[in-house]
């Protein structure tokens, strides 16, 4: 897991990136496309065509991280919208690399009252 400190904004490139890019072609994108400085600690995520592969980059202060997961089975879920970034938090994120839809997670159990 990515060890992502608190205050940390995480955002999502919407629509789907070329997964043969390294972390110079991402920060270049998140320059370009999302007009975001990819060396201001943010983390910027990336999902491929066929869903299944993100890339995460993340400049830590001391220099850029390139993180990859690949989902067994499964897609990620990715927001609809095209052209731009979408923010989330880092439990959100957390979600998201679970396999979780981290747009609606659901508690598959909730306590009852002790009354």
């Amino acid at each position: 897991m990515i060890p992502v400190p608190s205050g940390v904004r995480v955002w999502i490139a919407t629509g789907h990136t070329d997964m043969r890019k390294g972390m110079q072609g991402l920060a270049l994108l998140v320059q370009e496309h999302l007009k975001r400085d990819p060396h201001a600690g943010d983390l910027f995520v990336f999902r491929g065509r066929g869903g299944a592969l993100v890339k995460i980059i993340w400049h830590d202060g001391l220099g850029m991280s390139l993180y990859a997961k690949r989902l067994d089975r499964g897609r990620f879920v990715w927001p609809a919208a095209e052209g731009g970034a979408v923010a989330l938090t880092s439990a959100q994120l957390s979600y998201m690399l679970e396999g979780i839809d981290w747009r609606n997670p659901q508690h598959t159990w909730r306590p009852t009252s002790a009354g």
